[in-house]
């Protein structure tokens, strides 16, 4: 299926490693023109550059996604160079404190990952629809998370900065729905890649006296398919909601967990 892709301008945060740059290069893969916008403009440059391969005209913005100001930079630069942003795609995120009760939780560890995992998508949202609403076309693609939908014991933070994201998304969607723009979130459940197996495994290794190998098993025995997510299989939900293929798609929350947040 050809979803069209090509020639879309497409402005990415959190590109640099992981889901994030397997979504920048599946995108890049669709003929889009891509603006990578993140902090850390060195780590985002080799992702940068895999993308050029594939023929993509790139630029990379450096831009902290918690700064509205700055947000609004990025956006014109995007602008100033491609003429328009048909698409927005919200990576960036953290995973905020992970084995920790709320009790546990301290008060700044709650406010970084609600700031970063929600203000920086509203932001980036506030920057980008104005031009969209002009333009009577956008697709938002907000990447949560499916702790986001069900909760989770130990990552109270985390879970409560995706559920405000998921509110987010669904107000905006309606706002902005009779402008031809639909916002979605894309809800990853546990994706296999470093910080999956050093951070949620290792915890969980050490809680239990069990390898990391063995936590693996056991998270991958709670969904339905057995498996732990790919970082691929994100890249692909945001390729189908961010094309016009999922056009009568807006508002909903897209969980690509192998059946763990629909049980």
């Amino acid at each position: 299926m050809d979803l069209k892709l090509k020639d879309r301008v497409a402005f990415i945060t959190g590109p640099a490693k992981g889901m994030g740059a397997a979504v920048t290069l599946a995108f890049a893969a669709e003929g889009c023109r891509l603006a990578l916008v993140g902090r850390d403009t060195g780590a985002i440059g080799p992702v940068a550059e895999e993308a050029r391969a594939k023929g993509a005209e790139v630029i990379v913005l450096g831009c902290d996604l918690t700064d509205a100001a700055a947000c609004e930079v990025a956006a014109a630069k995007t602008l100033a160079a491609f003429g328009a942003i048909d698409i927005l795609v919200n990576i960036a995120g953290g995973s905020g404190p992970i084995g920790k009760t709320g009790v546990e939780t301290t008060p700044e560890e709650f406010d970084d990952i609600v700031t970063l995992n929600m203000n920086g998508c509203f932001h980036t949202m506030r920057a980008v629809l104005p031009g969209m609403i002009a333009r009577r076309y956008g697709k938002v693609v907000n990447v949560g998370g499916t702790f986001g939908m069900r909760g989770r014991a130990g990552r109270m933070a985390y879970s409560a900065s995706k559920w405000g994201l998921r509110g987010i998304t669904k107000s905006f969607a309606l706002e902005v729905g009779p402008h031809n723009i639909n916002v979605n979130c894309v809800a990853p459940g546990m994706v296999d890649g470093p910080r999956f197996r050093e951070k949620v495994c290792a915890n969980m290794a050490a809680k239990l006296n069990i390898t990391v190998e063995e936590a693996m098993e056991r998270h991958a025995a709670d969904y339905a398919l057995r498996r732990v997510t790919q970082d691929e299989d994100v890249a692909n939900a945001c390729l189908f909601l961010a094309s016009d293929v999922s056009r009568q798609l807006t508002g909903i929350d897209l969980p690509v967990d192998g059946g763990w947040a629909m049980l």
